[in-house]
This record gives C-alpha cells, structure tokens and sequence, in this order.
C-alpha cells in the first residue's frame, strides 16, 4: 500500500466512523460509549514507510486516552461542556515538556515576561477585537488571520532571542495545539463590561495570557470552573482537573518517547489535541441534536459521499502528486459540494458573507459581553464557502469544478431524496429556501463539512513524514474570506502593526 492509500484509507475510515454514528443516533440521547467506531478507526492507523511511529503514537494513543479517561469520569457530557473536550490535551503536554526540558522551559518564562513587555500590543489587540474592528475573526486559527492568538503570539515571539524551535512549539501550542479554552481579549472585555478601566482591564489580559501559559492545567481548570455557556453555570459533566492529571500521566511515555526520536515540540503539542475532539464534541448531544433536521444531515451525508468518491476517484487516476496533495483533495471536495448546495437554492457565496459580516457588527453592538469564540465557526463557514466556490466556478473564473485535474461528480447531492426533494420539508410550492436554512443551521458547526477527524487524521500522516518541521500553524495565506469586504490584510491599512499584508502575520511566521 502506498502511504497515499493508507491516507485515503484512513481518513475515510476515521470520517465514516463519525459519519455512521450520527446516522443511527441522530436525534436521541448521547452516552460516551457511542464514540467507540470513532476510537476504533483510529486504531487501525498504521506507520508507512518513512512515517516516525512516535508521530502516530502520539495521535492514537491520544484518543485512546482520551476515551478511556473520559468513561471512567462519566457517562455523558452535556452540550455547555462538549466544545470544551479537545482542550484537555495541550496543557498536561506543555507541563510534561517543562519537566523534561528546562532549556524549554526557559524560554517559555521568558515568552511570558514578554506579554507583559508587549502590554501595549496586548492592549491594542484586547481593543480592536472587542470593537470589532477587524470584522469577524477566528481566535484561536489554525492559521496566522488577524485578531487570532497566532497573529499576537507571533508578534511578540518575533523580536525574542531564543532558539526558533522553540519560537514555533510556543506558537503552535495556541494555534492548533489548544493551551486551554482562553480566546484572546476575553479578560480585557469582562472587566471593560465589569466597569473597570482600560489600564485595568489591559492589566487583566496580560496577567490572564501569562496564567495559561505558566500554569496550563491550573488556568484550563479556572476557565472551566467560570465558563457560563447559555447561562447554566460552570462546567459540570466531569472533574477537568482528574482528566488533566490522568491524561498527563498516560501521555507522558509517548511525550518523552517523541522528543527523545527527534519529534518537533511543534507536532507534540498539536497533535494529540487536534485529534480527539469526535468523542464527546462531534460526536456528542449537541449534533444529535443538530441533525435532528432531516434536510441538516441529508446535507452532510451528500457531502461526505462527495469526499469518498473524489478522494477514491483522484486515487485512482493517480492525481496526488505528494502527500499534500490527499488533504487539498479531501478538504476541497467537500467545500466544494457546500458551495455546489448553496448554489441550488440561488445563492451565492459572496452573499453569504457580506449577510455574516453585517450580522457580526450588529452583534457586537447589540452584544458587547460576547464570548470571544461567538463567531469563529461562522468564520470557518465563510471559508469553507470561499474556497468551495473558487472550485466550483468556471474557469478561468475558478478550477471549472476540478481538484488536482479530477472533476468533482455532485450526483450523491442531485440524487439525494431529502436535498433534492426540499418542497417535502416546507410550504410545498415555496421551497427555494429550505437547502439554504439547514446549510445556515450548520454555520455555527461546520465541522461535518470539511470534518475536522479527516484533516487531524491527515496532516498526522503528513507529520509523522516530516516530525523535525512544524506542522502548525499553518504558513501562508488561507485567503479569510471577509477580506472580500474588509481589507485588514493589504499595506494600505493605516494603523499601528501594519506591514507587508496589512495586519496579517502569515509571512513572518517565526
């Protein structure tokens, strides 16, 4: 088997796990034993040739912790908690390598006396988030967007004198390895709304951005213990702490184990967390819930049946030309099908993000104690629309609905009997809106469209064929798609940090 196959294998593997437990428990009551189709996929991952098995350890043995950790805390996890479940894993890894690395360590006490340096790009950041001047933004990206904690975190990193290495495990520990639920500015916004004064509340940001990275396990544990989703109180489904501290004590051979062969701290911090979140998130009570909406899921079940067949079909026609080519194949195809959808009902992507762009500037004004993590899927929803769209379009306008030379075949979506028939699930002789509600109702949760255990399953293989390079965040531009409306990533911005692309960081990635 090619490592292309056992991509492909696997990922569809790892994806139809999720995909088939939605489909029978859809609707009903979530008990962490559903998640197992999901634990067992993962345990069929295999190390190619050339791939560091410390890599892929790293991914499966994290899952697998993760499950078993969680079924001896509990038997579910309610809907306020399940975002909260693949923020367990960065913080006892970051601890770890503090133990068993004191040159890293040192850095990282540096990185934080930093912050507070840096007080004044902490502040301006706070500000303009919490006015929204940078539009809708995703706080913690997986790539370097402006307003995300990469952007600031590389912003300071970048004048430090440490070893670059170093630099980039610091980075990728709050971009794609998540160091606890904190979103960048949320402790400035609480005491601005508290009444505090801005120094006040400037003081309060650093001293929180310093917390997560000095005491990760000790800060993860307070941001759980005060988080108020929807107004029902702290964190109630589990003892965060317990998971943190067996989940840290399970990890702990694979962590040194990684090191010692040689692994980027980069990869150690991101993989094990960016792995594990289909038990007990995408997989949980909240997208039971979701996909209640027979249109809703008859939209991600189409989908998925387009990013099997395309990512067979490019297989077959020998269309991957290195590795990287599988995740553009298996991230595209399905964006490209989202688009295809929205095009059914007569919209368009542009139209999209100029209604989700108005909406995130009233709701700023209209709700100015919003959590700093309201509108980042919103954000993924627009790209994703974005970059299904420039696939989907004619050419030379886009690809001419290619990917890698392979044309995209929508028949799972034209032949589905519930998206095909949307007069069947509204006022019959009016049903031009229905594909584009259930689409929007998913604006909010976009992880089925382009799924995020098919990319975590990926860019592992991806990892585990260069573990000495930094596997995030990732290094170029993704193309935000609110840049159509709002340029905050040219040089012709006006305000202080602005460079080569505006206030974007991409570029000078440490």
């Amino acid at each position: 088997m090619s490592v292309f196959e056992k991509m492909v294998k696997e990922a569809i593997g790892a994806t139809h796990s999720v995909y088939g437990v939605i489909a029978e428990k859809r609707g009903g009551v979530f008990k962490l034993p559903d998640a197992k189709p999901y634990v067992d996929a993962v345990n069929t991952m295999t190390v190619a040739e050339g791939q560091k098995k410390e890599v892929v350890d790293l991914h499966v043995q994290s899952v697998n912790a993760h499950y078993d950790i969680l079924c001896g805390l509990t038997d579910t996890i309610r809907p306020e908690d399940d975002p909260f479940v693949e923020h367990y894993q960065t913080p006892p890894i970051l601890e770890v390598l503090y133990d068993i690395d004191p040159e890293f360590k040192k850095s990282m006490w540096m990185f934080i006396d930093a912050i507070a340096a840096n007080r004044a790009l902490v502040g301006l950041e706070a500000v303009r988030r919490y006015g929204g001047m940078y539009g809708p933004t995703c706080v913690v990206d997986f790539a370097m967007s402006v307003g995300s904690v990469s952007n600031l975190v590389n912003r300071i990193l970048r004048a430090l004198d440490m070893p670059k290495h170093h630099k980039q495990a610091i980075l990728a520990s709050k971009s794609w390895g998540m160091n606890t639920s904190y979103g960048l500015g949320a402790a400035f916004r609480g005491a601005i709304e508290a009444g505090r004064t801005a120094a006040e509340a400037e003081q309060a940001e650093v001293d929180m951005l310093q917390f997560i990275y000095r005491e990760p396990i000790a800060a993860q544990a307070h941001l759980m213990g005060t988080h108020n989703l929807g107004g029902h109180g702290p964190h109630s489904s589990f003892d965060v702490t317990k998971y943190m501290n067996q989940y840290r004590d399970r990890m702990r051979p694979f962590i040194e184990a990684a090191a010692k062969g040689g692994v980027h701290y980069a990869n150690i911090v991101a993989v094990p967390a960016y792995c594990v979140g289909d038990v007990g998130h995408h997989i949980a009570q909240s997208a039971y819930n979701m996909f209640k909406d027979d249109m809703a899921f008859a939209i991600y079940e189409s989908v998925m049946a387009v990013f099997e067949n395309t990512l067979k079909k490019a297989l077959e026609a020998g269309a991957f030309k290195s590795e990287y080519d599988v995740l553009s194949v298996a991230t595209g195809a399905p964006a490209a099908a989202t688009a295809y959808i929205l095009w059914k009902d007569s919209f368009t992507v542009p139209m999209v993000v100029d209604l989700l762009t108005k909406r995130f500037h009233n709701y700023a004004v209209m709700n100015p104690k919003r959590g700093e993590a309201d509108e980042l899927h919103n954000v993924d929803f627009m790209d994703i629309l974005v970059r299904g769209e420039k696939i989907l379009d004619i050419y030379p306008l886009g690809a001419g609905a290619k990917i890698k030379g392979v044309t995209l075949d929508f028949s799972p979506i034209d032949d589905h009997e519930v998206v095909s028939n949307p007069q069947r699930y509204t006022y019959p002789a009016c049903a031009i809106t229905q594909r584009f509600a259930a689409l929007m109702s998913m604006a909010d949760f976009p992880c089925y469209l382009t799924p995020e255990c098919t990319t975590a399953t990926l860019m592992t293989n991806i990892i585990a064929l260069h573990p000495d390079k930094p596997g995030a965040p990732v290094r170029f531009c993704k193309g935000c798609a609110v840049t159509s409306l709002l340029k905050r990533n040219v040089p012709f911005v006006k305000g202080c940090g602005q460079g080569d692309n505006g206030y974007c960081e991409w570029h000078l990635t440490v």
